[in-house]
């Protein structure tokens, strides 16, 4: 087995809370090793575009300065997604840059594309990869948590108890359309944590009037506010999304789903005056909480040891609070994790009283 001198790290995709403490404890391991850790600078375009982007990392970019206890990305990220057509050329440029720099590993932070287009790169290439699951949506496969979402969480739940108290002074419906793509793990864990009274998720169908009942039964406790949460995935009751915008790669661009929302029930009920807040990037923001930061930390050190083993096309994650290490083909293979409706956070919230559907 060849010994590892080199490593890259890079992180891909959207940004989160949690970003540079993965990076501090990667550094800081992998210093124990004696290896050197080069940082790669806007996710994978620093291998691939030209010249190379990069930097050394040690231990005193951290230890100096607050890094590891603020969000967003030491090194950059890239979230624009790849054209298939251009994934041939893109995996040979990463190849060429990975033997420029000498690298003998990559530990790739991302989400499950991440993890799906820079492990082909990777084995292209023929360098070691470990990928480190990070994403405010939760939806990487197998992984129970990634970094990130338990910040976004906190976030989310603080906009829902500001609203809460907008809401009671002025007799309105808030409503709060939070992050997530196609998946309501975010939403639904922030109106849970938040005390909501309605929250829709995109695995879960629902009515006007079922809202509007829910809304109706407030007011019939003599409670002349609420609040709802809405996940952007969500669409229209015709099976539409509102903004119908694309990325780069043709996929689908989210939000608007409440603004939409608002709109419909004024249009039925006026029971309530709604004004609808979309809370956008602040949510991959936020000082990072304790489990983002003890997540970012276990993840680095066991994917650290795991590389000093000599494995490789691994994906690190958390099950029953266990350490758990996943193929990288497995991980592809299962998609995108979506909101279990019949989870114990989907019959908590019905036990509760919110409303999620039907």
């Amino acid at each position: 087995m060849k010994p590892i001198k080199k490593i890259g790290i890079l992180t891909s995709g959207g940004d989160c809370a949690g970003l540079n403490a993965v990076i501090a404890s990667v550094v800081k391991a992998a210093t124990a090793h004696k290896w050197e850790v080069y940082g790669i600078h806007d996710g994978t375009d620093g291998l691939t575009e030209r010249p190379l982007s990069y930097e050394l990392l040690t231990i005193q970019n951290f230890s100096d300065t607050p890094w590891s206890r603020i969000s967003g990305s030491y090194l950059g990220s890239l979230n624009k997604g790849v054209k298939m057509d251009s994934q041939v050329e893109m995996s040979k440029r990463f190849g060429e840059g990975v033997k420029e720099l000498g690298l003998d590993a990559v530990i790739v932070v991302g989400g499950d594309g991440s993890m799906n287009i820079v492990s082909n790169y990777c084995k292209n290439a023929g360098v070691k990869m470990i990928g480190i699951p990070k994403t405010i949506d939760n939806d990487t496969p197998l992984t129970q948590y990634s970094v990130g979402f338990d910040t976004a969480c906190q976030v989310c739940m603080e906009a829902i108890d500001s609203l809460e108290t907008t809401a009671r002074s002025h007799h309105r419906a808030l409503i709060l359309e939070v992050m997530g793509r196609d998946a309501g793990h975010l939403a639904m864990n922030a109106a849970l944590a938040g005390f909501a009274d309605v929250c829709l998720v995109p695995e879960i169908p629902y009515t006007l009037e079922g809202i509007i009942r829910k809304l109706e039964s407030i007011k019939n406790t003599g409670r002349t506010h609420a609040v709802i949460v809405v996940s952007e995935g969500v669409k229209t009751l015709s099976g539409e999304s509102v903004s119908g915008a694309k990325n780069l790669v043709g996929e689908s661009i989210h939000g608007g789903i409440g603004e939409w929302l608002s709109h419909a029930l004024n249009a039925q009920y006026s029971g309530f005056q709604t004004r609808v807040t979309r809370l956008g990037h602040v949510q991959r923001s936020g000082t990072p909480t304790a489990f983002d930061r003890i997540l970012a930390s276990i993840f680095a050190a066991k994917a650290i040891d795991l590389l000093s083993k000599g494995e490789t096309d691994l994906m690190v994650g958390l099950s029953n609070g266990r350490l758990e290490a996943y193929p990288l083909e497995n991980v592809v293979s299962c998609g995108t994790t979506l909101l279990d409706a019949e989870s114990s956070y989907v019959k908590a919230a019905r036990a509760l009283g919110i409303y999620i559907g039907e």
